[in-house]
């Protein structure tokens, strides 16, 4: 029996519109029906899933089961989670493998970036860490090692949810010289900041003038709780893919503290950067 586990991501990340993305330790599990029982809270995929699609798209027969715990719709990389799950067992079955290489990795993020419009939540799901990606291409970026000990995410989930698809259909064709510039310089800044682990460069970092305030105008509730991150003390905050979750780094002494201070109508989580990425346990 083969059963693959991916972590939920966090897109864009400030400045890096489709560009960058983390792993968390939010996790979805996908399975072929029949090889395995479907396990307590997981239901079986129907043709419409995006983990049904995406596995057979790789190559994969029969049907999948899915059991997650990130919530759909909220910016979170649900589908591009369980697009990778369903993918990596298409993969693995039609190779007769349990382990990916790198030709299989690649196939991988080229198929669910397709799906998924962009590369970023899958890439992330898929290897684990901070990733930056050209859409095609994508690269794990050096974490330093003092980060881990030193950084929590806080992540502030809504009860509403966005539609990626209406909200990047409201992204504007065209930006100005100036705040491409910004956005640039600022993408660069926030991937330098976490290989040399400088902290207080990560606070200036995250800063973006393409998309956040766009979504955020038709989201205040969530625009609320980014303020009241930073009015906590969090290092940097941002809107998690297209939102309506944000999300913010703290340090690790503070992190129930701001959790604590984000508003009550909707659900703060402490979580961490999964570094793993998908991978199969049990086999």
């Amino acid at each position: 029996m083969t059963i693959v586990r991916v972590p939920g991501s966090s897109a864009n990340l400030g400045p890096g519109f489709d560009g960058l993305g983390m792993a968390l330790s939010l996790y979805a599990e996908v399975g072929i029906v029949g090889v395995d029982a479907v396990p307590e809270r997981g239901r079986v995929a129907d043709e419409h899933h995006p983990a049904t699609i995406a596995f057979r798209d790789a190559g994969g027969n029969g049907n999948v089961w899915v059991r997650s715990e990130i919530p759909m719709g909220r910016g979170l990389g649900y589908s591009g989670a369980v697009r990778v799950g369903g993918a990596v067992l298409g993969v693995l079955r039609s190779h007769e493998a349990t382990v990916l290489d790198a030709s299989m990795t690649q196939a991988v993020i080229d198929a669910t970036a397709w799906l998924e419009g962009h590369a970023d939540n899958v890439a992330a799901s898929l290897l684990g860490g901070v990733i930056a990606t050209n859409g095609h291409r994508a690269v794990k970026v050096p974490l330093d090692d003092r980060l881990a000990g030193q950084l929590s995410v806080v992540v502030w989930i809504p009860d509403f949810t966005t539609s990626t698809s209406e909200s990047r259909a409201k992204m504007p064709q065209s930006v100005s010289f100036v705040d491409a510039v910004f956005n640039i310089t600022h993408t660069a800044l926030l991937v330098a900041a976490l290989a040399a682990g400088d902290i207080d460069a990560l606070g200036e970092a995250m800063s973006d003038r393409l998309h956040q305030d766009l979504r955020l105008a038709k989201a205040d509730p969530s625009r609320e709780a980014m303020g009241a991150m930073v009015d906590a003390g969090a290092v940097s905050a941002w809107l998690s893919g297209s939102g309506p979750t944000v999300a913010c780094f703290v340090r690790s002494g503070d992190a129930d503290r701001v959790a604590a201070a984000l508003p009550s109508n909707g659900r703060a989580r402490v979580v961490s950067i999964d570094h793993q990425g998908a991978h199969v346990v049990s086999v």
